[in-house]
């Protein structure tokens, strides 16, 4: 899988919650357009879709903070 797909499918996932355009490193939780209750779905979403395991030491805001941070730590997984 591609950068550009993973990145689309991710965009596509917070389209369903998020009503404004997020430029790919803005940050999710300082912009307040997500919070910690989110950040659970988000794992799950990345678990489900990516079939990766998401690990205790992986559950850091730095990993799910931005767009490109949640495609880096998705490619990491499967690489």
């Amino acid at each position: 899988m591609t950068t550009d797909e993973i990145l689309e499918k991710t965009k596509s996932f917070l389209a369903q919650f998020i009503s404004v355009n997020v430029a790919d490193d803005e940050d999710l939780f300082a912009s307040g357009l997500v919070n910690s209750l989110f950040a659970m779905q988000l794992v799950l979403f990345v678990e489900k879709e990516f079939s990766i395991k998401v690990e205790n030491e992986d559950l850091d805001y730095d990993n799910f903070r931005t767009l490109n941070a949640i495609v880096s730590f998705i490619e990491r997984k499967i690489g």
